[in-house]
């Protein structure tokens, strides 16, 4: 019989079974290993946007100790700072630079997700493309003064001038510092650069600054005790998108009485529309669906268990989550805003 190719007939027999052995072997190590099977002997970064010690860090640690009991697998939770930019570096790090296998979460201050919105340029992702696990809670923010510091009230705050503490660009303190002085009248200096509200709650300690705006009422119950009404702290103002039998108590002014007119009502709004995911998870956009859904399902099952629960509430933190798509819902309304009212709050929170 004839050679074919330069292979004779004794050899074709065993190259045959060498490819076909090779074939098997590439199917084996090409088998797509099952979303439930991928997460056992792994470890998931969560990766948190915020310093170590504020309100978003312990939420965030919370969650991490409970998370991966309802992951299948049971994979290791390990959590790392990232501060920057009001979280944008963390964002930015995780859309473009993380594995994109499901191993690795965002804890994402909304400032940071609103960056590209708010300050009209481009940006290293797109936040309307992540996928969000949910969040946490729906956050209200204070504006709050020291008692010795003179300034018991926000009319106060509108005819004296008041030293404000805040951190970067894009943080909560930041923000909404700028937006109580240029949309509510605040006669405010803003003393910018912190690191965070726990270092700023220490400025105000020490006289540095007499106030801070945007801090989240759940976060300051964990870092603070005394906060009834002979407490440290006086409460100027409010910004809420959910009704909080506490801060009711206090009779704090809501924020959105002091604007001119409907239309700065409408950008007080919209920048307040951030609190509705006030302690947001995500995963970049490539993420497999199969183990984004198993990720979101655990996500679910840790923030309603009775056992996170019991320890958030030893800890002061207030659980009111939401589901990740009504997250994702939340932020593309927000992208989707008139622009004119977009133009508004882009004024409003920078100087």
């Amino acid at each position: 019989m004839a050679e074919a190719a330069g292979i004779s007939v004794s050899s074709r027999g065993r190259f045959v079974r060498v490819v076909f052995a090779a074939a098997l072997l590439g199917c084996a190590s090409g088998a797509k290993v099952s979303a439930s099977d991928f997460y056992q002997g792994r470890t998931i970064t969560m990766v948190v946007g915020s310093d170590v010690g504020g309100g978003f860090d312990a939420f965030a640690r919370l969650l991490s100790r409970h998370l991966g009991r309802a992951i299948p697998g049971n994979p290791r939770i390990v959590v790392e700072n990232m501060p920057g930019a009001g979280s944008a570096a963390a964002a930015s790090y995780i859309y473009s630079l993380a594995p994109k296998d499901g191993t690795v979460i965002g804890a994402l201050v909304p400032g940071g997700l609103l960056a590209p919105l708010f300050e009209g340029r481009p940006a290293a992702y797109d936040t309307t493309k992540f996928r969000f696990l949910g969040s946490a809670n729906a956050s209200a923010r204070l504006c709050i003064s020291e008692k010795t510091s003179g300034i018991a009230t926000f009319e106060e705050a509108t005819k004296r001038k008041v030293l404000v503490g805040a951190g970067s660009v894009g943080s909560a303190s930041y923000d909404y510092a700028y937006l109580h002085k240029n949309l509510h009248h605040g006669n405010f200096d803003i003393v910018a650069g912190y690191k965070g509200m726990a270092d700023i709650l220490l400025a105000m300690e020490r006289g540095e600054v007499q106030a801070v705006c945007g801090f989240d009422w759940s976060s300051l119950k964990t870092q603070r005790s005394n906060l009834g009404p002979d407490g440290q702290f006086n409460f100027l103002l409010k910004v809420e998108v959910q009704p909080d039998a506490q801060l009711d108590a206090l009779r704090i002014p809501a924020a959105r009485t002091f604007a001119a007119n409907e239309r700065d009502a409408a950008v007080g709004d919209l920048v307040a529309s951030q609190q509705i995911f006030g302690r947001p998870y995500a995963v970049a956009p490539d993420v497999p669906a199969d183990r984004l859904r198993i990720l979101k399902a655990a996500f679910d099952a840790s923030i309603r268990s009775e056992q996170l629960a019991s320890e958030a509430a030893a800890a002061g933190l207030q659980i009111d989550s939401a589901s990740g798509n009504l997250v994702e819902e939340a932020v593309r309304a927000m992208y989707q805003a008139p622009a004119d009212i977009v133009a508004g709050a882009r004024t409003a929170i920078r100087p």
